[in-house]
């Protein structure tokens, strides 16, 4: 379903602004990790030179490559491509952790992110209840508002529910692997990190 006002939205969509953000000044290169058909790669190449987009799904790279871009797609496994070590300014995910080991995507996201570089974040965890209730009540509650007032487009990628990690889970890895980064969780059912990497 497109959105009423002719512009997609879900709660991916929503969330980012987060990872536009985020992009440090002067970045040249920048690699979106699960691009799907290439909706956060496009927002991506609007600020960055040269962006890559990488996911295994062929049908959504199939979409992302029928637009009119220089985006450089790759269809492969982020955690076994040969990319060069701290070769990228930026390195954004929007919903794909959860489809994979966790703990070994943030470390290769932050061993392929050059010095000073950014990592940028969003994504799914599983809640604890009886604990996460509220929060789960609450993100319900604001994204049915939200379809109502917008609409909901429904990505053509693979799902992968529930979520394997909880939001402790994730928080502490952040903390674990990416010392300093800032993690927060969001009402409409996701979290964002975004991690500076130190620089020389």
């Amino acid at each position: 379903m497109t959105a009423k006002n002719g512009r997609r939205w879900n709660h991916n969509i929503h969330y980012h602004p987060e990872i536009l953000r985020a992009i440090p000044d002067g970045a040249r290169r920048a690699l979106d990790v699960g691009c799907g058909e290439g909706m956060l790669a496009r927002e991506l190449r609007r600020t960055v030179p040269h962006v890559t987009g990488i996911d295994l799904d062929v049908p959504s790279l199939d979409q992302a490559r029928g637009h009119q871009d220089d985006i450089d797609y790759i269809v492969g496994d982020f955690l076994i491509h040969p990319f060069e070590p701290a070769s990228f300014d930026v390195v954004a995910s929007v919903a794909t952790l959860h489809h994979m080991d966790a703990a070994a995507g943030l470390a290769r996201m932050r061993d392929l992110l050059r010095p000073g570089g950014v990592l940028a974040v969003v994504g799914l965890a599983r809640h604890t209840m009886p604990g996460d209730l509220p929060r789960a009540l609450a993100g319900v509650a604001a994204g049915t508002l939200h379809r109502a007032v917008k609409g909901h487009w429904e990505h053509p990628s693979p799902t992968v529910w529930p979520p394997p990690v909880t939001y402790p889970e994730m928080r502490a890895l952040a903390a674990e692997i990416l010392p300093g980064a800032r993690y927060r969780r969001h009402l409409l059912l996701r979290y964002s990190i975004t991690w500076h990497k130190p620089g020389d």
